[in-house]
C-alpha cells in the first residue's frame, strides 16, 4: 500500500465513527456505495483490506469498514475528476499494473496446485539418493595478524597454555570471546586453506600457523562426526518450493515459446531513453 493511501486511511480512521453494513447475503458484487454512478463493492473493500499493513488489519472490523469505504469514496472522486482524458503516465502505469496483476494471478494458480508425494519423493531421490554421509568438523581457532604472532601462540600452547584462554586474550576474530569455538561445519563452508588444515588434523591436535585471506590461524580440531542426508520430511518444504518454482519457470517458457513475439531491433532503441521521464508527458 502506498504511503499516500496509508495516510488517507489513517486520517479517515481518526475522523469517522464505525458504520458497518449488514446484509442477508453478501457477495463480492454487493454494492456498498455509489459515487456519481460508479459502484464501490464489497470486493473492492476486501482487496484493499488484504493489502493493508498489519497494524491496520488488527483494527476492529467496523472501524476498518468505515475507513476503507471512505478511502475508496475519496479515491473515486479524485479519479473521476480527471475525466476521460487520462494523462499518458497514468494510462501506461495502469497498463503495467493490469499486466502484472494478471500475470500474478496465473502464477498463483500454478503454485496453488498441490505437489504430490510422488513428485516430492522423486525430487528427494534425485538430490540425495546417491549422497553418501559427509564428514563434519568441530574446530576452534586463534586468529592473529602476523605469522610471528601465530608462532608465538603456538609455542605457548606447546608449553601447556589453555587454548580457549589464549583465544580470548589474543584472537582478533569474532570467535575469540567464545574461546575460538567455531562449532560444526562441513566441506566447502570454510576457505580452502582453512579446510585443508582441519582435514589433516586428528581430534585434539593443533595445527601449525595457517595463512588465509583473514590472517594467520592456529587451529584445533575438537571432534568429527558423520552426517547423513536430511530426511524427506526435513526437506519437504524446500523441495515443494523448488518443484513449484520449476513448474512456473517451465510453464512460462512453454507459453512464451508458443507466443508470437516480435521484438524491435535493440539497435533501433536508445537504451538511455528509459531514463527520460519527459517522454511520459508527450
Amino acid at each position: 500500500m502506498s504511503k499516500r493511501n496509508t495516510f488517507v486511511l489513517g486520517a479517515t480512521l481518526s475522523l469517522f465513527a464505525a458504520f458497518p453494513v449488514f446484509a442477508a447475503e453478501i457477495t463480492a458484487d454487493t454494492v456498498v456505495a455509489t459515487v456519481n454512478g460508479e459502484d464501490i463493492t464489497v470486493g473492492h473493500m476486501i482487496v484493499v483490506r488484504s493489502q493493508l499493513p498489519e497494524q491496520y488489519r488488527d483494527l476492529a472490523d467496523d472501524v476498518l469498514y468505515t475507513g476503507i469505504l471512505d478511502q475508496l469514496v475519496q479515491q473515486t472522486v479524485l479519479a473521476q475528476s480527471l475525466g476521460k482524458d487520462l494523462p499518458k503516465r497514468a494510462v501506461i502505469a495502469l497498463d503495467n499494473e493490469r499486466r502484472a496483476l494478471l500475470a500474478g494471478e496465473v502464477i498463483d494458480g500454478m503454485v496453488s496446485q498441490p505437489v504430490s508425494d510422488e513428485a516430492l519423493k522423486a525430487a528427494y531421490d534425485e538430490r540425495f539418493a546417491a549422497e553418501a554421509p559427509t564428514k563434519e568438523f568441530n574446530a576452534s581457532h586463534i586468529l592473529l595478524e602476523t605469522e610471528e604472532a601465530a608462532k608465538e601462540v603456538r609455542t605457548l600452547l606447546d608449553d601447556g597454555a589453555d587454548f580457549a584462554t589464549l583465544a580470548k586474550e589474543k584472537s582478533t576474530g569474532p570467535s575469540g570471546p567464545n574461546g575460538g569455538e567455531l562449532g560444526w561445519f562441513g566441506p566447502g563452508m570454510m576457505v580452502k586453506e582453512f579446510e585443508d588444515a582441519v582435514v589433516a588434523l586428528e581430534p585434539g591436535q593443533l595445527s601449525q600457523p595457517v595463512q588465509t585471506q583473514f590472517g594467520w590461524h592456529i587451529l584445533k580440531l575438537n571432534e568429527t562426526r558423520m552426517k547423513d542426508a536430511p530426511s524427506l520430511d526435513e526437506m519437504r518444504e524446500e523441495l515443494t518450493a523448488d518443484i513449484q518454482r520449476q513448474t512456473v519457470e517451465s510453464s512460462i517458457a512453454a507459453m512464451t515459446e508458443k507466443a508470437t513475439v516480435i521484438r524491435t531491433d535493440a539497435a533501433e532503441i536508445d537504451a538511455a531513453a528509459l531514463k527520460n521521464l519527459d517522454l511520459l508527458n508527450n
